[in-house]
């Protein structure tokens, strides 16, 4: 895959991190949407998002990218304050939002070009430009065909490519891979790491588990506006989980029971409808006290810990609408 090339466009000098947040907020009337976060992006980093609908998630993207103004705290972004210098940054961003929001009746060809005629590129730089980034995008073959004939998967590399077409130094991805299949979610996350192999930042807001662990070198897990956890994926399942967790199943009628007998097995438990998670360093090991105490599940299952259990014990189970 070829390098991607650099606009012509020149960039803000900056030191640090190149988005950094104090005490973010963002109110809606009596609604605190973001309610005073703090965090940092390192250059080149993939740093994620991670939480619930409605977690302010898109709302911290949205004050990013300058299209919303906060209602309190510090913003940079490349040493920028967004409230005072939208276009500027807007100038070096590349966003990708949950909504494929292409040209549908143009080809996908013309999509590009027209995206890059909104930053003022020149004709000379696009056309060699728009070639590599449908090699990049894997769309070269269909560079003449209307965005309307495309499946979901070559939409959403379409609109990837269109953020890049002004070289951005910051990738802003809301949801990236909502509603795809798991070939189509596999091929974007490969284009996405390549960018990030060329130094690109990422800034990926997601409520999969398996998608924050491919992508992000370091996320902040939000809830109600507010951050729950910070740290790469390794280190949050080290700090809020165990090495293994045991799930066994006795029917619906009889876990509440079999719960009342495995107190104090394992470093921590979830009682929940269908099975009983036990939280432990050794899950075999668990799985042995437990026929050890006369109990013996219709089904078990030692797994890993991951992302997901840390996600759903600082969140809950409960469903957010």
């Amino acid at each position: 895959m070829p390098h991607i090339t650099p606009s012509p466009t020149s960039a803000p000098t900056r030191t640090g991190g190149v988005v950094t947040a104090r005490g973010l907020t963002k109110r809606y009337g009596d609604f605190t949407a973001v309610d005073g976060i703090d965090f940092e992006v390192a250059p080149g980093e993939s740093f994620g998002f991670l939480g619930p609908n409605g977690a302010g998630k898109s709302t911290t993207m949205s004050m990013i990218g300058g299209v919303s103004t906060r209602s309190g705290g510090e913003l940079a972004v490349m040493g920028l304050d967004p409230d005072r210098e939208g276009p500027r940054v807007r100038a070096h961003l590349g966003v990708v939002p949950q909504q494929d929001n292409l040209d549908e009746e143009i080809k996908v060809r013309d999509n590009l070009y027209v995206y890059g005629r909104y930053f003022g590129l020149k004709r000379s730089y696009l056309k060699p430009k728009i070639e590599e980034l449908l090699d990049f995008a894997q769309l070269t073959d269909k560079a003449n065909e209307r965005v309307d004939a495309l499946s979901g998967g070559m939409k959403r590399r379409l609109t990837i490519a269109r953020s890049l077409v002004n070289d951005p130094q910051i990738l802003l991805l809301d949801e990236p891979t909502t509603g795809l299949d798991p070939q189509a979610r596999h091929i974007l996350w490969d284009r996405l790491f390549r960018l990030k192999e060329q130094g690109t930042t990422l800034l990926v807001t997601t409520h999969f588990m398996d998608e924050a662990e491919q992508l992000c070198d370091r996320l902040i897990v939000v809830d109600h506006g507010r951050i729950m956890a910070e740290g790469s994926p390794a280190e949050l399942i080290r700090d809020y989980s165990t090495r293994e967790v045991l799930e066994v199943r006795f029917g619906s009628d009889a876990n509440a029971a079999a719960a009342q007998t495995l107190k104090g097995l394992g470093e921590r438990q979830e009682i929940l409808a269908d099975r009983i998670l036990i939280y432990a360093g050794d899950g075999e090991a668990a799985l042995a006290q437990v026929l050890a105490r006369g109990l013996t599940p219709v089904a078990s299952l030692v797994r890993r810990s991951s992302l997901e259990d840390v996600f759903l014990h600082l969140t809950g189970r409960s469903l957010v609408d």
